[in-house]
């Protein structure tokens, strides 16, 4: 399988039905809360999919490998992250399934139309504001802090364009857990699941994944902790399992 790499740019073996995304090692690249993030939601079939800010695409990439939903779209501001997603998209054959389009989050519902999707998912800046950074209007930092978009848009824009009963995922941090709740609660997004993530079995949390239904009644259940790293510093099992590797760290095709 071939594609076009422009300059600086790589392929990464998703571990996943042989499908590779491409990254530039310069700009953002996705980690563990992406892929935590697609193990934690729940597709079913024929369900059309909204990623809100995402990137290189690698969400919807990864739902179309692991779920039968029918399409999956990506929203993404910043032309250069879209079109490297575009491109793996095509690289990986998967131009029937999933779109990338280029916009802005904040006029999501416009874009889309209100009640127009199944699911929407998002992994979003997690650090309040652009205030200090040497550059925030750059890759990074965009995809890192609240400069382009903020939690109260992605709440406000998920919810509308939610069909009723419709499902939402995120990944955040739990520092802001309490704002996180508050605001879905507000919009009618009301939270049903939620999973905490720690990084060893004595650390604190430091990342939280959540599910909201629109417009269900408020009843939340907690899941298990997810814990990423054995005391030796190796991944526990669960993990490598959602980076479709054995316990052998062989790659699960």
């Amino acid at each position: 399988m071939t594609t076009n790499l422009k300059q600086g740019e790589r392929l990464d073996d998703l571990q996943i039905k042989g499908y590779e995304i491409i990254q530039h090692p310069g700009r953002f690249c996705f980690g563990m809360d992406a892929v935590l993030l697609s193990a934690f939601a729940k597709i079913k079939a024929g369900e059309c999919v909204l990623d809100l800010g995402t990137g290189t695409g690698i969400l919807p990439i990864l739902f179309a490998a692991k779920t039968e939903g029918r399409h999956f779209t990506g929203l993404e501001i910043q032309e250069e992250s879209a079109d490297m997603a575009r491109r793996s998209v095509q690289h990986n054959h998967l131009e029937e399934r999933v779109e990338i389009v280029t916009g802005d989050i904040k006029e999501a519902s416009m874009i889309f139309g209100p009640s127009s999707m199944d699911v929407v998912s998002t992994n979003p800046p997690y650090m309040i504001g652009g205030h200090g950074l040497a550059n925030p209007k750059s890759e990074k930092a965009i995809a890192r802090h609240e400069v382009l978009c903020t939690l109260d848009d992605i709440i406000r824009e998920s919810t509308k364009v939610l069909k009723p009963g419709g499902r939402f995922y995120m990944v955040h941090r739990p520092f802001r857990l309490a704002e996180i709740l508050s605001k879905m609660t507000e919009t009618g997004l009301e939270p049903k699941r939620m999973r905490l993530v720690y990084p060893y079995i004595d650390k604190e949390p430091n990342m939280v994944l959540i599910e909201g239904i629109r417009g269900a009644k408020p009843r939340m259940t907690i899941e298990p902790p997810l814990i990423v790293y054995k005391k030796d510093g190796t991944y526990t099992q669960e993990v490598l399992e959602h980076y479709g590797m054995d316990g052998l760290g062989n790659n699960g095709r």
